[in-house]
């Protein structure tokens, strides 16, 4: 596995303090969110997965915690819409240029508005998706929120 992606480029190339995390990834786990965080040790609250879905029609990344579900009421809200809903995973998959399983928010291929659950910025660190399927960044909550130039929104139902 390697562990340069462009998630670790972009954060590298911004001076952002990471450490990463390999761990066995399964595709069949009924969550991946959960299953990285028992694989590596970590809270659910602090294993934050990364979501791509649409508002009014218009591409949205979002990040919240691995044991929580996105409002698609408060992520419409949060963009300033009227209504959201997830993206296919094909279309997820060609505009962050990651595989599903592995879209981190850091180095996508296109860069879209991104709102991280406002909990999660309370968290001395949290994990993201590093790029690749088994692959996570553990960072300060609030480093990923500046780096992404994310909005930081209550999200989760």
């Amino acid at each position: 596995m390697s562990k340069t992606t462009r998630a670790t480029q972009a954060l590298e190339k911004l001076g952002v303090g990471f450490t990463l995390h390999s761990y066995d990834y399964d595709p069949d786990a009924d969550s991946i969110g959960l299953q990285a965080a028992a694989a590596l040790g970590a809270e659910p609250r602090c294993v934050l997965k990364t979501l791509m879905a649409e508002v009014d029609g218009k591409p949205v990344c979002v990040v919240v915690p691995s044991d929580r579900e996105v409002s698609m009421k408060k992520l419409a809200h949060a963009f300033g819409g009227k209504a959201g809903k997830m993206m296919k995973p094909a279309d997820a998959e060609r505009l962050t240029g990651y595989h599903v399983g592995g879209i981190s928010p850091f180095g996508q291929k296109k860069r879209v508005p991104t709102a991280i659950e406002q909990a999660a910025l309370a968290e001395p660190e949290v994990y993201l998706n590093g790029g690749q399927r088994g692959l996570q960044i553990r960072l300060d909550p609030n480093a990923a929120m500046t780096a992404l130039g994310a909005l930081a929104r209550d999200l989760v139902a």
